[in-house]
């Protein structure tokens, strides 16, 4: 073991990710999670291109795959339920709308868990309350009263990260919302879904059905447009009521949906927000995940940037000599191209969901040459060393892969 003590908070996908990674380059993992327990369910999350490549390196492809929704693919329909277009989970190598590797967030989760959970340390119902960071390392202080020193501290807490607000500063500095707000919660399926995913869009809001490893529920997922938005993400019953409110009088099997509101056991509902930052460290302290570079749910890359950041963040320290500054910066470095592209995408899927103004001239014809370009360097834009020069208890990695585009 390396002795060197890494602190990551989260445990949701980029903190396991993470401690998978750390661990196997030799270190002392401790992962911190204020909520009780793992958070079950949640939305859909895909992988895509380098990120299959590395859930193959961390020895978990035949676990991740049987926990997969088994999702065929999509319809978008109209509003009386005629089909208008189908995309299907093998388009394009199965990187495309709907992905080959589509899990529920928490069911990828668990499975990183599972994977970590006796060689890693977790402390779940705690949060890191105050920090001090000298030269050689960070002094920590958790809410239950526990004080311990780590030579690092990684936030991977997501897009409302609680310690990106501590060192680095309030959220509005970093948190880009984009307009829209969406929100999903589970259903009896009583809908008739059934591997299919079916979405409604009309005049910049949307409601569709998605089929779940449970085929007696089906995944809802709403949303509608917003200038702005400033209901506490904790409050579940203003935002309920706000939801009723902007998804009155929209049709399709809308209603429906919303009669089950009130009886939903994982309602969610948050703004669709991209942070954009130009650092994601500062001394001793990094970021992850959406902690550091949300791209928002509608880039249907976020979580392929949380499992190639950790990859590349625990790849890079180890071959710094787990030098900070050296390995932060050069994380830093490989990444900040792949999430320029996925966020760039994340915009641009918002933008194709707005309803045009009555007197707005019709968009442009793409340009579908550069739009592809574009794609690629979101799903594959990024190079994986394989870090033969690092420790590595798990075993070899296998040969580094590089984008065909460049980033």
């Amino acid at each position: 073991m390396s002795g060197i003590r890494v602190l990551v908070a989260g445990a949701s996908i980029a903190g396991p990710a993470l401690a998978h990674w750390l661990h196997r380059r030799g270190a002392e993992v401790t992962v911190v999670e204020r909520a009780p327990g793992l958070r079950p369910g949640g939305q859909a999350v895909d992988a895509r291109g380098v990120a299959k490549e590395v859930i193959r390196r961390m020895g978990l492809d035949a676990a991740v795959r049987a926990a997969c929704t088994d999702t065929a693919g999509a319809y978008t329909v109209d509003v009386d339920g005629n089909v208008l277009e189908t995309f299907r989970a093998d388009d394009h190598g199965g990187d495309g709308y709907i992905a080959e590797i589509e899990i529920l967030r928490g069911d990828l989760s668990r499975v990183l868990y599972d994977d970590t959970r006796d060689s890693v340390e977790y402390v779940f119902g705690d949060r890191i309350a105050e920090l001090t960071r000298d030269a050689d390392g960070v002094d920590v202080t958790f809410a239950g009263g526990a004080r311990r020193r780590f030579d690092l501290v990684i936030g991977a807490d997501g897009l409302h990260s609680a310690l990106r607000a501590m060192v680095f500063g309030p959220r509005e500095r970093f948190v880009r919302h984009l307009g829209l707000v969406l929100a999903f919660y589970s259903v009896p399926n009583e809908f008739g879904v059934d591997r299919w995913l079916i979405d409604y869009q009309e005049s910049g809001r949307s409601a569709g059905l998605r089929p779940l490893p449970d085929a007696t529920r089906a995944m809802a997922m709403l949303s509608f447009s917003a200038a702005d938005f400033d209901v506490d993400h904790r409050d579940v019953a203003a935002q309920k009521r706000l939801l009723r409110e902007r998804m009155a009088g929209f049709g399709w099997l809308t209603p429906r949906i919303l009669d089950h509101l009130d009886d939903t056991p994982d309602f969610y509902l948050d703004q669709v927000a991209q942070v954009v930052m130009d650092r994601w460290s500062s001394g001793r302290v990094g970021l992850l995940g959406d902690a550091a570079f949300s791209s928002s749910p509608m880039s249907g890359g976020g979580t392929g940037l949380a499992l190639v950041g950790a990859y590349l963040l625990a790849g890079e320290l180890a071959a710094a000599g787990w030098d900070p500054e050296a390995g932060l910066a050069g994380y830093e470095a490989r990444m900040r191209p792949f999430v320029e592209a996925n966020q760039e995408i994340g915009r641009m899927h918002v933008q194709s969901r707005e309803a045009p103004a009555p007197d707005a001239e019709p968009s442009p014809e793409p340009d579908m040459e550069a739009l592809m370009e574009l794609v690629e360097r979101a799903i594959n834009g990024v190079e994986l060393p394989d870090y033969a020069e690092v420790p590595d208890s798990g075993g070899p990695v296998g040969s580094p892969i590089t984008s065909s585009v460049t980033p």
